[in-house]
């Protein structure tokens, strides 16, 4: 008997150990995302800015949209950009280049899954800039709080930031490796002998954000 409970605590012990979870994870208070810092904050228009992203296999690569649900431009009295966050609606995401139905929508089911973005635990990415340096008169170099299933990480990026009229237009291409907030599914730096099954760890988007009246 003794020897049957002590197996069992071995067991258990090591199951606990190995569903660990080593990322850092801190709830995120999104609610305070999108709304005006100060009266020079320009929102962002949610229905005409988007986010376009790229996934790639080892074969082959798919690439599809996710919304933005709100956020800010801060914009100084010299019309430059000085700051902003913005939310992403992680429900929306939607693949884009598999024209059959039934296939496209078990990509997009699965990419909605714990096995990657887990969006009926974590609805809301979130995008908020940290440091702004201009490079030239339309180019800035960007560093960002990137956070993904409430996992943050410093990103850096370049942008280009132009007025239209009255209105700010940004646009940048942003690449992270999606491991880095615990999306691991058939990652090559997790998981051996994936052959073509495997899954770049590079996550690529290009965003675009223009404010509105």
């Amino acid at each position: 008997m003794k020897k049957i409970i002590l197996s069992f605590l071995i067991i258990s012990t090591f199951a606990c150990t190995n569903n660990t979870d080593n990322h850092d994870r801190s709830e995120v208070d999104y609610g305070s995302y999108g709304n005006s810092l100060s009266l020079s904050d320009l929102k962002i228009n949610n229905q005409l800015s988007n986010i376009k992203w790229i996934g790639s296999k080892v074969t082959e690569s798919h690439y599809g949209t996710i919304n933005i649900d709100r956020g800010v431009l801060q914009i100084n009295e010299e019309g430059e950009l000085v700051g902003g966050e913005f939310v992403i609606d992680m429900n929306s995401l939607l693949c884009t280049d598999i024209e059959n139905e039934i296939y496209k929508k078990k990509l997009e089911d699965h990419l909605k899954d714990e096995d990657f973005f887990d969006v009926s635990n974590f609805p809301n990415s979130g995008i908020k800039i940290t440091d702004v340096d201009k490079v030239e008169a339309e180019s800035y170099r960007i560093t960002a709080d990137l956070t993904i299933k409430d996992i943050t990480h410093s990103i850096n990026f370049d942008a280009d930031v132009k007025k239209q009229e009255l209105n700010y237009e940004v646009k940048s291409n942003i690449k992270i490796d999606r491991t880095k907030w615990d999306v691991q599914y058939n990652s090559g730096n997790f998981f051996e002998n994936l052959g073509d099954k495997l899954i770049l760890d590079e996550i690529e988007f290009d965003v675009y954000l223009i404010s509105q009246e």
